[in-house]
């Protein structure tokens, strides 16, 4: 599924016009990304959990030459499926 999918599938099951759907997907979507690019967690009950997780610097090797590199910390987003997902997702 794609964004594009996703829309349809909101506009559909809430008898809303695709651009209305558009906009409240891309909506949430922007607050997501907001509360992470501020530090916070994002939990939706029943679905999971969005964060940052921190990744330190560490030395690396450059598959092409074999030469070892420094590779820079960085943050990465994490998403941890609540319960209620995990079932749907196995059974």
């Amino acid at each position: 599924m794609n964004s594009s999918d996703l829309v349809a599938h909101v506009a559909a099951a809430t008898s809303m016009p695709k651009t209305a759907a558009e906009k409240a997907v891309a909506a949430a979507f922007d607050a997501i990304s907001a509360a992470l690019k501020s530090g916070d967690e994002v939990r939706i009950a029943g679905f999971g959990t969005f964060g940052v997780t921190k990744r330190s610097a560490r030395a690396g090797r450059n598959p092409r030459t074999g030469e070892t590199i420094q590779i820079a910390a960085s943050s990465a987003a994490k998403f941890t499926p609540a319960k209620a997902l995990k079932d749907a997702v196995n059974g």
